[in-house]
């Protein structure tokens, strides 16, 4: 290869996933099982696949791209309570993006708030419902990218450079992979109508963004390198969801699984991708013993959506009804366990539902249960406003285990965590504010430093 000629093959550092591991040890277990275990793990491994057709996909156009990138497949971070798991890592001379894929079955429509919303047809009518944003989804996978860098960089210089150019080098894309799918977002804000794209333009937008940024063009060398340095921030899968199967195959009850991805509807028998192993059915209460508590639940989402003049799918849909039912969640920390329900649906809907799944302890006795039980991470103070008795307002842009960074009008700066909170730093959220308050007595306590 000439000196002069760049090499236009994208390279695949990592191009296998769990993911397919899993369904081929599902394939196994789905041969030795009967009833409704068996159809159980028929729906994981149609849901698995349909997931991976999708990635499929997004392989196929980063491998056509013609330029050159160096791709990394299924990538799981971790640092401390917080983890991640990205899709695809795509490093290009210039940027550095980071791609959820989304293989919907069904129209996506994304609102000028910025929700989004999936229609589709099912037994002779149009369903919608609303789905956790994965704009957001990707950005706390990032989020979790940049607190790891971070928290492995020793020398202050660099780190604050790292932090100041981090919004400039990554890109977060969500990329819808099923070539069905309508995406309406004419009423979508531009910043997020730039995130969310289809998988046959995904290489024009590579291209464009290269073109439009002011990054500084790297070597293929460096290029290979800086991805080499992500890679070697995987962590292998720890949570197995065929465990379940083989715990029940051996007459072990066991939980609920948990997917790695978000289950996609029920597909009609004429567009089955080929790699579907059955046709999934729709989850429906049918148990006589539950009959009482699937009315209270419905009872309750009727009543929250008419006061909030939202859809009823909006509080929870059926999907996620049975889901209630089967798992009966105590906390809120399970009740995020459960397809849909991310942090903020959580904390807004779930002091009611679990009231209701456990009616004995009250919904404000099951409220305050489930905020007790539900860890805290100081990664949540990461946008929040402070106030500084020198500096004056600024906004938290990374916190690690010993230090927070935080951007004031003028220049960012580095102090110490939590400590600098005890003398010159103020929150302007005062729950946060409490809790940075008690993590300091905590650290004294443990310190052995008196109470004042």
């Amino acid at each position: 290869m000439s000196l002069f000629t760049p090499n236009a093959t994208p390279i695949f550092l990592k191009e296998d996933s769990d993911t397919t591991r899993q369904i081929a040890r599902l394939k196994e277990l789905h041969d030795k099982a009967t009833g409704k275990v068996k159809d159980d793990i028929a729906r994981e491994i149609t849901l698995a696949s349909y997931g991976e057709v999708g990635e499929r996909n997004i392989a196929f156009e980063l491998k056509n791209a013609g330029i050159p990138m160096v791709i990394i497949h299924d990538l799981h971070l971790q640092h401390e309570d917080l983890t991640a798991q990205i899709d695809y890592v795509v490093v290009t001379r210039k940027l550095v993006f980071f791609i959820e894929c989304k293989n919907l079955y069904g129209n996506i429509e994304i609102d000028n708030q910025g929700n989004f919303v999936r229609s589709y047809p099912w037994n002779g009518r149009t369903v919608k419902e609303g789905i956790y944003s994965p704009i957001t989804q990707n950005q706390r996978h990032l989020e979790v990218y940049r607190q790891l860098r971070l928290a492995q960089a020793t020398n202050p210089i660099k780190r604050l450079g790292f932090q100041s150019g981090f919004d400039n080098f990554h890109q977060s894309i969500v990329v819808l992979a099923n070539p069905k799918t309508v995406l309406n977002a004419k009423y979508a804000k531009k910043d997020v109508k730039d995130r969310v794209i289809r998988a046959d333009q995904l290489i024009a937008h590579i291209k464009e963004q290269n073109k439009k940024s002011k990054e500084l063009t790297s070597s293929e060398k460096a290029m290979q390198a800086w991805a080499e340095k992500i890679l070697a921030l995987h962590q292998p899968l720890a949570s197995d969801y065929t465990k379940k199967y083989e715990t029940i195959l051996s007459g072990v009850t066991a939980a609920a699984p948990v997917p790695p991805k978000p289950s996609a509807a029920p597909m009609p028998e004429s567009e089955k991708p080929a790699v579907r192993e059955t046709a999934a059915t729709p989850y429906t209460v049918t148990s006589s013993q539950n009959d009482d508590l699937v009315a209270k639940l419905k009872a309750y989402r009727l009543q929250t959506s008419r006061a909030e003049k939202v859809q009823a799918y909006v509080v929870f849909n059926d999907r996620q009804l049975e889901d209630l039912i089967t798992r009966k969640p105590t906390t809120l920390e399970e009740l995020q366990q459960i397809s849909g329900f991310g942090p903020v649906k959580a904390e807004k809907y779930g002091p009611g539902i679990l009231a209701v799944l456990n009616p004995l302890e009250g919904a404000q006795a099951a409220a305050t249960r489930a905020s007790q039980k539900q860890s805290w991470s100081p990664s949540q103070l990461v946008g929040e406003k402070i106030t500084h008795q020198s500096f004056g307002s600024g906004t938290v842009k990374s916190v690690s285990r010993h230090e927070i960074i935080i951007k004031f009008p003028a220049t960012a700066r580095s102090f110490a965590f939590p400590d600098v909170f005890d003398t010159t730093i103020w929150l302007s959220n005062p729950a946060l504010q409490k809790q940075v308050e008690e993590l300091i007595k905590a650290k004294k306590k443990d310190a052995g430093v008196p109470a004042p």
